[in-house]
């Protein structure tokens, strides 16, 4: 799976990059139809406690698949963020296999 990183109001960080790629890859050894991801960094001061903001897009057959969380870390946000887009998947994979 291809994964386009763009950072929003912050600086481009490897580290981050990295963990989020680890959970990807995650992601697409379940589901190998899954074509490319686009993750968007956030931070927005006003948006106190948290304010980071991780967005994933997928690019899949059908519908595009999005989630979106705020936390307190971009390490809690993304974590977030793919678990729902694993919830999303699953439920996309039980409907395709029923046809």
């Amino acid at each position: 799976m291809e994964a386009i990183f763009e950072f929003v109001n912050i600086d481009k960080s490897d580290n981050l990059e990295a963990f989020t790629q680890k959970k990807l890859d995650k992601i697409e050894n379940k589901y190998d139809w899954v074509v490319r991801a686009n993750v968007y960094f956030k931070r927005d001061e006003n948006q106190k406690p948290n304010g980071y903001i991780t967005e994933i897009r997928l690019s899949a057959p059908g519908p595009e698949i999005f989630a979106q969380s705020n936390e307190n870390s971009f390490e809690a946000s993304i974590a977030q963020t793919t678990s729902d887009i694993e919830r999303q998947l699953s439920k996309r994979k039980a409907k395709m296999s029923t046809h």
